[in-house]
C-alpha cells in the first residue's frame, strides 16, 4: 500500500511503525473471510482491509479520531484471525493498538460510553475490587433487562448477566509465595496470578501449580505481579498499559535475578499475548527495553510449557469425548494449535474440533460487555458448532472463553489445564459428565 507520510510525521516513532505496517498491505482481502465482524455484518469498514483504509486516512491527515472510525475500530475484536490469514505478513495488532492509542488521546466518548470504560478500567484489573463487584452484581440482576431498554446501559446489563451466581473464595495460588516441587526439583518457573481469572475460577492456576509440582517444577508466585495490561491496553490507554508492564517486568525480573526461572507460565491466552508483546510495548523505553525482551522470551503458555517437560505417563485415561476450542489469543496471538490438543491426546481425551475453529467466541476481554449484540452473535454461531461435534465437554485456555461459552452451552466449559491435571494424577474437575475411566497401563 502506498503511504503519503511527512518526514515531520515519521519522526514519531509510533507513527513510523505503524507506515511500515500499512505499505506491506497489498488490498488482497483474504482478512475478511476470516474476520468475525465481516462475516457477521458484511460491512467492508467492519474488515481488517477497511478498518487498514480508515487508520491510514486518520494517521496520514494527522486529524483526531471522528465517530465513524472510532465505531468500527470499537468493533474489532482484535482476535487477529486476519493476521493468521495476511500472506503478506501485516502486523495488524501493532496497528489498531496505535490507532486505539490515537482516538483515546483525540476523540471525546459520549458521557455514558466513557463512564463504563472507566468503571471497566477501574474494576476488573483489580481482584480485589472485582471480587466486590461480582457480589454487588447479584442485587442488580433483576435490572439488567430495564438496562437493556436503554442503549447506553447495554453494557451494565451484560455485566449483570456475565456474572457468575456465586463467587469462589480466595485461593492460597493467588498470593505470592514459593510452592515447592515434590520429589526431585526438575526446574523453577513463575506463574502469572491474573486479574479476573483468580476470583472467577482459582481452581485453573490451583491445578497448574499441583501438577507442576508433582512433575518436580517449583512455582514461585512473584511478589508485585498486577494486571498484564491487556485490559486498558486494548482501550488505548497506553500509558496505564505500560505502567501495569513495567510492574510486572519488575517483579519477574527480581526472581530471574535472586533464584532464576526457566519460564513464566501463563493460562490465560490473552494475558499471554500482551506479555509476550512487552518486548515491543516497551521498546521505546531505555529503562525497560531490554528487561521486557526478556521477560518476554520466557512466556509461555501452560501447555507449550508442558510440551517441553519429560511427562510421565498419565495415572488415568478419561476417555471422554472433548470439542477443543481454541482461544483467538491462543492460536492467532501466540500461534498455539498443537499443544493443547497433543496434550489432551496423549492424557486419553478423544478430542474434536469444532467447524469454524478460526472465528471468536465473541468474548475478547471486555468485548462482550461493550458490544454485547455481536458478542451474542458469535457466541450462538460458537456454541452451535461446538455442540455439533458430540463432545461430552469443552476444553479451552482462556478464561474470557470459558465465561462465554458457558453462558449459553448445554455442556460443561473446563480449562484445558484442569482435565491435564486431572489425568495426571490431580482433583476431577467439578461438573464433568460421567464417563468409563480407564486405568493407565
Amino acid at each position: 500500500m502506498q503511504t503519503n507520510f511527512t518526514i515531520a510525521q515519521l519522526a514519531d516513532p509510533h507513527v513510523a511503525e505503524s507506515e511500515k505496517i500499512l505499505r506491506k498491505c497489498v488490498h488482497c482481502g483474504f482478512c475478511t473471510a476470516t474476520c468475525p465482524t465481516y462475516v457477521t455484518l458484511g460491512n467492508e469498514l467492519d474488515s481488517p482491509r477497511g478498518r487498514i483504509y480508515l487508520i491510514k486516512d486518520m494517521l496520514e491527515n494527522g486529524r483526531p479520531a471522528d465517530k465513524e472510525i472510532v465505531t468500527h475500530i470499537d468493533r474489532c475484536l482484535s482476535c487477529l484471525a486476519c493476521m493468521t490469514t495476511c500472506p503478506s505478513g501485516v502486523n495488524y495488532m501493532h496497528l489498531v493498538d496505535h490507532a486505539r492509542a490515537h482516538i483515546e488521546k483525540t476523540y471525546k466518548r459520549p458521557l455514558m460510553n466513557r463512564l463504563t470504560r472507566g468503571v471497566l478500567a477501574a474494576v476488573l484489573p483489580y481482584p480485589a475490587r472485582f471480587r466486590a463487584a461480582l457480589k454487588l452484581a447479584r442485587l442488580g440482576r433483576p435490572f439488567a433487562n430495564a438496562f437493556d431498554a436503554v442503549p447506553a446501559l447495554k453494557p451494565f446489563a451484560a455485566m449483570l448477566r456475565l456474572a457468575p451466581a456465586t463467587v469462589p473464595a480466595a485461593s492460597a495460588t493467588a498470593s505470592p509465595g514459593t510452592h515447592v516441587a515434590k520429589g526431585k526439583k526438575n526446574g523453577r518457573v513463575a506463574i502469572l496470578t491474573g486479574c479476573a481469572q483468580p476470583v472467577l475460577e482459582p481452581g485453573i492456576n490451583e491445578a497448574t501449580v499441583s501438577l507442576l509440582n508433582r512433575l518436580g517444577i517449583e512455582v514461585v508466585v512473584p511478589k508485585g505481579e498486577g494486571c498484564c495490561g491487556a485490559l486498558v491496553h486494548h482501550m488505548g490507554r497506553e500509558d496505564a498499559a505500560l505502567d501495569q508492564a513495567r510492574q510486572n517486568v519488575d517483579a519477574w525480573t527480581r526472581e530471574i535475578e535472586q533464584g532464576g526461572l526457566d519460564a513464566i507460565v501463563i493460562t490465560a491466552s490473552g494475558c499471554g499475548t500482551t506479555i509476550k508483546d512487552y518486548g515491543f510495548m516497551l521498546r521505546l523505553d531505555p529503562a525497560y527495553a531490554d528487561k521486557a525482551a526478556r521477560v518476554s522470551a520466557l512466556a509461555k503458555d501452560i501447555t507449550e510449557y508442558l510440551v517441553t517437560l519429560d511427562l510421565p505417563e498419565p495415572q488415568r485415561k478419561p476417555g471422554l469425548t472433548v470439542a477443543y476450542h481454541s482461544a483467538c489469543s491462543m492460536q492467532h496471538g501466540q500461534k498455539i494449535t498443537r499443544q493443547p490438543k497433543d496434550l489432551l491426546a496423549r492424557a486419553g481425551f478423544i478430542v474434536r474440533e469444532p467447524r469454524e475453529g478460526h472465528l471468536c467466541c465473541g468474548s475478547a476481554g471486555t468485548y462482550n460487555i461493550m458490544q454485547p449484540e455481536i458478542s451474542a452473535r458469535l457466541r450462538e454461531r460458537k456454541v452451535k458448532n461446538i455442540e455439533a461435534t458430540g463432545a461430552a465437554l469443552v476444553a479451552t485456555g482462556n478464561i474470557g472463553c470459558i465465561t462465554q461459552i458457558a453462558s449459553a452451552a448445554n455442556i460443561p466449559v473446563i480449562h484445558t489445564i484442569k482435565l491435564l491435571d486431572w489425568a495426571y494424577g490431580g482433583e476431577k474437575p467439578a461438573g464433568l459428565p460421567a464417563a468409563p475411566l480407564l486405568a493407565a497401563e
